[in-house]
């Protein structure tokens, strides 16, 4: 015999497999790293440098850094922002199309890329990017959690964040969950005056009860977390 199951029993399960606040706005951020073949660094930074209007004429650039520490040296890391997918696919045939992009940026630094990868993600809806005060580095921390989605860790993830920002141990950029690649991740980007200060921060952090609390709930959802020092180049937005 087939039972035909209530609407509200139906809203229920649906309910129990959702990821969280809906996303509304179609504004997503890729993030990009290339990992470039040894000796070619300087090479590729004045390249950009050089040529990086050609690029920024199509979309926005966030910021583009030089990764001093974690994992792979001869590494650069670059955000870009898009009003959705369709601009997305404007930009990248507009490029496609423009002579002086291909003949004076992609054809030179072509051979100068070992790898490539990227993502794309949204900001948290609980956050907007902000600039920080001065010039200094940034810390790019990825979490990734377990698999269910914002709705299992996503209140646990923002508190922990929150504890470090409203007791002012670093100044946070912005919050960033991963839509297209490795999925239940979590990109927190912050700032900070120098690495000492960040090292300082770090140290007093982990003696603050307050701190400690938060970061343990949501350690509960994670399953690994890693980081970069990151440097901003010379014509990064953020610097």
């Amino acid at each position: 015999m087939i039972t035909e199951v209530p609407t509200w029993i139906m809203i229920l399960v649906c309910s129990s497999f959702a990821t969280g606040p809906r996303q509304y706005d179609g504004t997503f951020y890729e993030f990009r790293t290339y990992y470039l073949k040894p000796s070619k660094m300087s090479e590729f930074l004045e390249n950009i440098k050089k040529n990086i209007h050609l690029r920024t004429a199509h979309s926005e650039l966030i910021g583009f850094w030089s990764v001093e520490f974690g994992g792979r040296v001869n590494k650069v890391f670059h955000i870009w922002k898009y009003d959705n997918f369709a601009h997305r696919t404007e930009v990248r045939k507009a490029l496609a199309k423009n002579k002086e992009w291909q003949e004076q940026f992609l054809i030179p630094n072509l051979p100068l890329i070992d790898k490539q990868e990227w993502e794309i993600s949204y900001l948290v809806p609980w956050c907007k990017i902000e600039k920080p005060p001065k010039e200094g580095v940034y810390e790019l921390v990825s979490f990734q959690m377990k698999p269910g989605g914002p709705a299992l860790w996503g209140d646990a993830f923002q508190r922990a964040v929150n504890s470090h920002v409203n007791l002012n141990y670093a100044k946070l950029v912005g919050v960033f969950h991963t839509e297209y690649g490795v999925l239940n991740r979590v990109h927190v980007l912050w700032w900070h005056e120098s690495p000492d200060s960040r090292a300082a921060g770090r140290h007093q952090s982990h003696e603050d009860p307050r701190v400690v609390a938060a970061v343990r709930e949501s350690a509960n959802h994670l399953v690994s977390q890693q980081n970069m020092l990151l440097i901003p180049t010379s014509f990064s937005p953020l610097k």
